[in-house]
């Protein structure tokens, strides 16, 4: 018989598997990280071309994981999508510099500048995955979309003859887009931009056969890109999203639980039972009941953790209070913002209580999610710098707040003034070589609240008093009755 881990070995196992979890824009999807929940299977659609989803829920994540080959195969298997393993997959755009499949974001702003329509921005970039030769021979992509430009009709045979020979070999050239709120620092170019996208695989998608694009994006962008080219609403009925159910999280933490590579790992599949392995032992999927089922996946986090948030039932069972503190104002949770909540009460647990017989104690929960709530604001703010300078002013209020008052603040405070001088210097790349985009109507501050619900940062209650998420609220700084503490100092 496996002998049951300790709460200290529980302890080691979340610290260890849980490491690198934040770390979903830098980090590479592998066999062990790839957690398939159910509610993702059709954004692996090939037909459906457009993903929503906010900051830290998957996008870069599946983006990375359909350009590797073998990881598309353990999608296929899992979802039973087939199609998945006859694909040609091409990158359109994303974080990494690849300059040989799409313009860099100071190649973009230079050929915007120039006048350039994005429809042909991303012909090109569609031509070049599709290995247009005389495309193949220019390394500047001002002289790629002039090629487009002056050559309509080998462009589109090159498209037809494509589109072809994928019919015969039986395979879908599959282009993807993502990170797309780095296109351009301007809000009015970002969106022209991914209008022209938008266009192009609207096209595809009723012109070719077996050419198709696959557009990652947050929902605001998608929304401002519809004003440009109204035509993307024909995309929204076979649009996915990617959102995460309270199974669906502790899902994903047993499988990095299991996953991890440790005498631990292995106890812990045994002790919890029906673990599928591949056959090089690199894939391990936790059975259908820890993946979906709240009643296994209660009793199994209540050996990890504490049963109540404090001295009894009356301040709530963690298995339920965690992501409920964790949604945003779209009642979402990051699993980035849950997993690192998880990870820092078990290094603070460790550090506080190491005798403690649970491996996550309540109090140390708690810190958890004032931790995620500062990392969820500093990713926020990378996206959308405007947003801390937006949510500053109500810093030492309470919430829920009436409108009114929010507006007489940022008057008060020449917050207008102060996003229009905050977005003339997102146009140009910072040090990473990333843009960032401001809000689209900085002087219209009932449409900027109106920008924050859409981020999730903000919620309007049915009494029409605007709130904010605990998983925002805290690290603002923003009080509530009832609601969170907020760290001292």
């Amino acid at each position: 018989m496996t002998e049951p881990l300790t709460a200290s070995e529980y302890r080691d196992l979340l610290s260890d598997a849980l490491e690198d979890a934040t770390e979903a824009d830098t980090r590479r999807p592998t066999a062990h990280t790839l957690f398939m929940p159910d509610s993702h299977r059709t954004a692996l659609y090939v037909d459906n071309t457009v993903v929503q989803g906010g900051r830290g829920v998957g996008k870069t994540f599946w983006y990375r994981s359909l350009l590797d080959g073998a990881l598309r195969g353990f999608a296929a298997d899992e979802y039973r999508i087939a199609r998945l393993r006859r694909l040609s997959v091409s990158p359109g755009h994303g974080m990494d510099l690849n300059s040989a499949c799409y313009p860099g974001s100071l190649d973009l702003h230079r050929l915007v500048e120039a006048g350039t329509p994005p429809y042909e921005i991303w012909w090109a970039v569609l031509l070049t995955a599709l290995g247009q030769p005389e495309l193949h021979d220019l390394s500047e992509w001002s002289d790629k979309v002039a090629w487009v430009r002056t050559n309509p009709g080998p462009a589109q045979r090159t498209v037809e003859q494509a589109d072809r020979r994928a019919a015969e070999e039986n395979t879908v050239h599959l282009l993807l887009f993502d990170a797309l709120e780095h296109l351009h620092g301007e809000r009015e170019h970002a969106d022209r931009l991914v209008s022209g996208i938008l266009q192009l695989a609207l096209h595809m998608r009723f012109g070719t056969r077996n050419i198709r694009f696959k557009v990652f994006i947050r929902p605001d962008m998608f929304d401002g890109a519809k004003h440009h080219f109204p035509d993307a609403a024909k995309l929204s009925g076979n649009a996915a999203r990617l959102q995460w159910s309270r199974t669906d999280l502790f899902g994903l933490l047993f499988h990095f639980l299991g996953n991890e590579d440790s005498e631990q790992a292995v106890r812990f599949r045994r002790l919890t039972g029906g673990w599928e392995s591949d056959a090089q032992g690199h894939r391990h999927v936790p059975p259908l009941a820890l993946r979906n089922e709240e009643r296994a996946q209660t009793e199994l986090f209540e050996r990890i953790a504490d049963p109540y948030m404090g001295g009894n039932f009356r301040k709530g069972r963690p298995y339920t209070w965690l992501p409920n503190h964790l949604m945003d104002g779209r009642e979402q949770v990051s699993p980035r913002s849950f997993l690192q909540a998880l990870a820092t009460a078990a290094s603070d647990t460790r550090a506080t209580r190491p005798s403690h017989d649970r491996a996550l104690y309540h109090e140390s929960i708690r810190k958890g999610v004032q931790k995620a709530s500062e990392v969820r604001v500093l990713e926020v703010s990378e996206d959308t710098p405007w947003v801390q300078l937006a949510i500053g002013p109500l810093s030492g209020c309470q919430v829920p707040i009436e409108e009114p008052t929010v507006l007489g603040l940022w008057e008060d405070q020449g917050l207008p003034q102060a996003l229009r001088e905050e977005s003339a210097r997102y146009a140009q790349a910072d040090e990473s070589g990333l843009v960032r985009t401001g809000p689209r109507h900085p002087d219209d501050l009932p449409r900027l609240v109106e920008e924050l619900i859409g981020l999730g940062v903000m919620r309007r209650r049915t009494d029409q008093r605007l709130d904010l998420p605990d998983v925002y609220r805290i690290a603002f700084r923003v009080g509530r009755r009832g609601g969170v503490p907020m760290a001292a100092g």
